[in-house]
């Protein structure tokens, strides 16, 4: 693929080891990983006329080489509801990065649409180097980062591989349906799974990769964030 290729080719020849957030959900489109609609902006006005196009309410996150961790210096505004408010967040995203780090390079901001709430999984790939590529699966919260229910297989995976990582961990009764909650899609769970699998497959390259949190509807899905990380 010319354009993921691009994609990697130019965060070497600007020598980085990781992708910017853009650039690794435009991967993902292109591996039919679905993703929140996203547009990068320049300007304020930019900004606006994104958030227009994509829908109220939206989130916006700085794009920055030199700001991997975006929430911990006040770089990630969730749940802007106006155009009065875009512009506030805006200011105020520029504000923070300034006084977190002066000289920081600024590609744009992302405006993001905001996925409604619903059961959160996590899928993750790191390469082994002894094995190569493993992908992970879990679902998120509390039961990745407290209880740390996550299954691996070392890639590539089938679709029946997919299907058994899905039943594998403890906490998938609640894909089901649990209280109330609505059943989860497992075959977008299983399709996210498996293209993933030829993602890291194809580019070898890639050491690290976080989907986290994937929102799970009742019919399909949705990527939030996506993290690459480069050899």
């Amino acid at each position: 693929m010319k354009k993921v290729n691009a994609i990697f080719d130019a965060a070497r020849s600007e020598g980085r080891k990781y992708l910017l957030e853009p650039e690794a959900k435009a991967i993902c489109v292109q591996y039919g990983i679905p993703v929140t609609k996203f547009e990068v902006a320049t300007n304020e006005s930019e900004a606006v006329k994104f958030a227009k196009k994509i829908g109220f309410p939206i989130v916006l996150k700085v794009v920055s080489p030199d700001i991997i961790h975006k929430f911990d210096v006040g770089a990630v505004i969730l749940d802007v509801k106006t155009e009065a408010e875009v512009g506030s967040a805006y200011d105020a995203i520029q504000e923070n990065v300034n006084k977190y780090k002066p000289n920081a390079r600024i590609v744009g901001l992302l405006v993001q649409e905001m996925a409604h709430q619903s059961t959160e999984v996590i899928v993750g790939a790191t390469k082994d180097p002894q094995f190569g590529p493993a992908l992970m699966f879990g679902l998120g919260g509390i039961f990745v980062e407290v209880l740390k229910d996550v299954t691996f297989r070392i890639a590539p995976i089938s679709e029946s591989d997919a299907r058994e990582m899905v039943t594998e961990v403890k906490a998938s009764p609640i894909l089901k349906g649990y209280r109330g909650q609505p059943p989860a899609d497992i075959k977008a769970v299983v399709e996210i799974l498996m293209n993933t699998s030829r993602l890291v497959m194809e580019h070898q390259e890639i050491k690290e990769l976080d989907l986290n949190p994937i929102m799970v509807y009742e019919k399909g899905a949705k990527t939030v964030d996506a993290r690459i990380i480069l050899e």
